[in-house]
């Protein structure tokens, strides 16, 4: 299945391939090279991770296309249990595997004889964004990281909940576990139809609304990517902070990219505060959270691209 949301670079080489991560599950990717890269020689290295229910056909096909085009290896990945990668049942998540599927892609650059093992860096969008950094808590050879509209997935499963609310939420996940067992598969609701719309529903709050006009139109549909994990798998996140050891990364830095008008960017805002330095934190003018999935007007390239070379060297 292509439905590729952004035309392949004349210059541009994109492969597919298959490698597995630490839990054996097989990851669906695809690798980006500039078709007059030099393969004799040792080259700087980025995985690229989709925004949280995203696959490597959206957001991380434009940025593996531009920064193929500036010399860099780039893989791009579908999550296990999404897209084209394996995993059964379908559509679950949980912050340790998202986390390990960055890791993974570590684990195939690095055996690439026209990678520089020593030059590898993370770039994540949305939820991947959280995903990379909690990768990069543990995972030394991840040499830099890049965010761009970062979400933290773990934080947003509480945020806002008070004690009560937050119990009454654990006893309905609780008891939906029930009927998953019962039915012998867990319940999964999508978030957009399996084709795109013209209209946005209304009715829908900011957030979701937003959201919609990327995934749900046709700016950034695909049949991979209709959102919404299993309802259980909200347990976890609810049970695992992702990025309670942030200021480990130090002294490998971290690039934190938000728009000015993201009704996320408090997300990145309070990493950069609890973050140790090296950290910047880089706000796009006049541009919401889904403006850095695809919008190259926006998306700050040049930002990237002299962040990771200055720090890869």
């Amino acid at each position: 299945m292509s439905n590729y949301i952004c035309r392949l670079n004349e210059n541009v080489k994109r492969e597919h391939v298959r490698y597995y991560n630490r839990y054996g599950i097989a990851l669906a990717g695809d690798l980006y090279t500039a078709k007059a890269m030099d393969q004799k020689q040792k080259h700087m290295a980025v995985i690229v991770g989709a925004p949280y229910g995203g696959v490597k056909e959206q957001g991380p096909c434009v940025y593996a296309n531009e920064l193929a085009q500036r010399g860099f290896i780039v893989l791009t990945f579908d999550p296990c249990y999404m897209g084209e990668s394996a995993g059964e049942p379908r559509h679950v998540s949980s912050p340790d595997l998202f986390s390990e599927n960055i890791s993974a892609g570590v684990d195939y650059l690095g055996l690439l004889p026209y990678v520089d093992r020593e030059k590898i860096a993370a770039i994540g969008i949305c939820g991947s964004g959280g995903f990379s950094l909690s990768a990069a808590q543990v995972d030394t050879r991840i040499k830099a990281v890049v965010t761009a509209s970062m979400y933290d997935i773990s934080a947003a499963s509480r945020l806002g909940a008070d004690k009560e609310s937050l119990q009454k939420t654990k006893e309905r996940l609780s008891e939906q576990r029930w009927v998953d067992a019962e039915n012998g598969y867990p319940e999964w609701i999508p978030s957009y139809p399996e084709e795109p719309v013209e209209k946005v529903p209304e009715g829908l709050d900011l957030v979701s609304d937003e959201f919609y006009r990327f995934y749900g139109v046709k700016r950034g549909h695909h049949p991979n990517a209709r959102a919404g994990f299993t309802t259980t798998s909200d347990l976890s996140f609810i049970n695992y902070p992702l990025l309670d050891h942030i200021d480990e990364i130090s002294p490998r830095p971290i690039l934190l990219i938000i728009g000015d008008r993201a009704a996320s960017r408090f997300f990145s805002e309070q990493v950069y505060e609890r973050a140790a330095e090296p950290k910047e934190l880089y706000v796009v003018e006049d541009a919401e959270h889904i403006d850095l999935y695809d919008r190259t007007d926006r998306i700050p390239f040049d930002k990237i691209e002299g962040f990771l070379k200055e720090n890869l060297k």
